[in-house]
């Protein structure tokens, strides 16, 4: 019984420490094949140009009822979709992202309460347009079909196949990593082995417009929409041996 209760303690410090080890006076040390090697993170880039883009819209409506902002929403809503169809948006290309219905209240001072003025429907949808040259021309169109209501969120730009443009940059990612390495190496004054470790991190960042609201914003004639270029961006970690 005496030499459990000394086993326990024993057993709870390699559990807690794992793979690292115990040293001498507390010391923790680190298993040697995790002191070696020339670690490096290489960044690679492609610029893509956008194909596609996703515009956020859709009608609000405030009327002294439910039924009545309801009903003059669905209308107005119904116009709105149908210019998307007429501009080429096809209907599986056109999903609802929100909707709501509630009351508008102000504030009556003699009475010290609130008090309902009218109710406000919203309803947004996201429309991907895949023709990107009418973007201007479908805003203009979305913009005449919903009159006073219609509501024009934002623009993002993407593109449909990012494949190539990953493999850009992860070419260049990897290359970058070999250059710095072997910068090291030769600073080190040490060979330079091969990769035994090799990772992938990315980030990509869209483009996007804002501060659209209303027919009242959108100018006479075309409304001009530039979609730009996105940068695709993607990190290679690599660990390459000393020999």
């Amino acid at each position: 019984m005496k030499n459990t209760w000394w086993l326990i303690p024993c057993l709870v410090v390699v559990l807690a420490l794992g793979a690292v080890g115990c040293a001498r006076g507390g010391e923790v040390s680190i298993a040697p094949q995790q002191q070696t090697g020339i670690w490096v993170t290489g960044q690679g880039k492609a610029m893509a140009v956008p194909d596609i883009a996703e515009l956020r819209l859709g009608v609000e409506v405030q009327a002294d009822t439910v039924a009545e902002a309801q009903a003059q929403a669905s209308e107005a809503m119904d116009k709105v979709q149908q210019a998307l169809k007429d501009n080429g948006v096809a209907e599986k290309d056109i999903q609802t992202q929100q909707f709501s219905i509630y009351p508008v209240t102000k504030w009556i001072r003699d009475r010290d309460e609130q008090e309902i003025v009218g109710y406000r429907v919203t309803n947004i949808v996201v429309a991907k347009i895949r023709e990107i040259d009418k973007v201007g021309v479908i805003v203009d169109a979305v913009a005449e079909a919903g009159g006073d209501f219609t509501r024009i969120q934002d623009i993002s730009f993407d593109v449909d196949d990012k494949t190539p443009y990953y493999e850009e940059a992860r070419a260049q990612g990897f290359e970058d990593a070999e250059n710095k390495a072997t910068q090291l190496a030769e600073l080190a004054g040490v060979g330079l082995g091969k990769a035994t470790f090799v990772s992938e991190g990315g980030a990509y960042l869209p483009v996007r417009m804002v501060d659209f609201i209303s027919e009242a914003s959108v100018p006479a004639g075309a409304t001009p929409i530039s979609p730009g270029e996105l940068e695709i961006t993607v990190y290679v970690q690599v660990i390459y041996e000393i020999i």
